[in-house]
């Protein structure tokens, strides 16, 4: 019998629906919401509303692309967090409502581990090559930046992560310090090819063991733009792609020396990488090009499941499924990570 799992996840401004069948992306549908772009960042209330506009249609697509039925769906999976509470509240109680009238199974989903689980996906027929356990993951996204130890599906262990601020904050923040518009970090990805990586050198971040930090290079950027500017009011305009360039090859080289450190303690040769700044393609670039280097097996997600997306959401939940792991009804969604 088909084990067909329905995910659902809506952690900030995209509404996804998925369906997993035996383990296979049959359907993954997202809606995005532009209303934020005006307002420089996500607008919590906003994007609740639109959650509640879009949740509804978006399953429907999801389910009728994949042939399957509501009565078909053998468990829902749903990102219980971290989130925006609003956000997770809309996905939260519409999973929770189809348990209840299908009489099947809930399963929470933490987002990021649903990240680092991305690199499973694959439509049926596809052959790609999948990592082995244990293996090293990289989990890099706007709010978190870890190194984890992936045991198993469902177990992990955090050996690294950030003591302030992640990276893909900083891209975004030294992306607004260039006064480009929201999201700014995919802006520096497309402007970096046709920048010098090596024209402006900052400086990296000291510190011990694994564990990344970032705040200081995002306040280094901000006081090298503004002895500039005040050098030549035209600096960044000038500039743009050499800058996006040189701070990009700065974040991915900070994040790529921890990551070879590494595997040179835990002596692991399969590693990943996961999280919406995955889709970048510096980083992507940089992990291939290291792992020839260092004799690594890079796994990279297809870029359509690094960022945000319900086909993580049910693949855990097809996971979790197989080992009997299911929430209860009156769990609670939860704004930050618990662990």
């Amino acid at each position: 019998m088909d084990i067909i799992i329905l995910g659902i996840e809506s952690s900030c401004d995209d509404t996804s629906a998925s369906v997993i069948r035996n383990g296979y992306v049959a359907s993954n549908r997202v809606a995005n919401q532009d209303v934020h772009k005006k307002y420089g960042g996500v607008v919590p209330e906003l994007a609740s509303r639109a959650h509640q506009k879009n949740i509804i249609p978006v399953v429907d697509v999801a389910l009728a692309e994949a042939g399957v039925k509501p009565e078909d769906v053998s468990a829902v999976a749903y990102t219980r967090g971290p989130g925006l509470m609003g956000s997770l509240l809309v996905g939260t109680s519409f999973a929770k409502g189809f348990s209840i009238a299908r009489k099947i199974p809930l399963i929470d989903v933490n987002h990021l581990h649903a990240h680092i689980l991305s690199v499973f996906l694959q439509a049926e027929g596809e052959n790609k090559p999948m990592p082995p356990f244990p293996f090293l993951c990289l989990l890099v996204s706007g709010g978190h930046t870890q190194i984890l130890v992936i045991k198993s599906h469902l177990e992990s262990e955090i050996i690294g992560q950030t003591i302030d601020d992640a990276a893909g904050e900083a891209f975004d923040k030294c992306a607004k310090v260039l006064g480009l518009p929201y999201p700014g970090g995919p802006l520096i990805d497309k402007f970096a090819p046709a920048g010098n990586p090596d024209k402006f050198v900052f400086s990296k971040p000291r510190i011990a063991g694994l564990n990344y930090s970032f705040s200081g290079l995002k306040t280094s950027f901000l006081y090298f733009l503004r002895d500039e500017l005040n050098k030549n009011s035209s600096f960044i305009d000038e500039n743009t792609p050499d800058l996006c360039a040189s701070i990009q090859k700065t974040i991915i080289d900070i994040l790529i020396e921890k990551l070879v450190l590494a595997s040179q303690q835990t002596g692991i040769r399969h590693v990943a990488i996961a999280g919406g700044v995955s889709a970048n393609s510096g980083l992507r670039r940089a992990i291939i090009d290291t792992g020839t280097q260092q004799k690594w097996q890079a796994y990279i997600p297809e870029f359509k499941y690094s960022t945000d997306n319900a086909a993580m959401i049910a693949i855990t939940g097809y996971y979790k499924f197989k080992q009997g792991v299911f929430a209860n009804l009156h769990d609670a969604p939860f704004a930050r990570n618990k662990a």
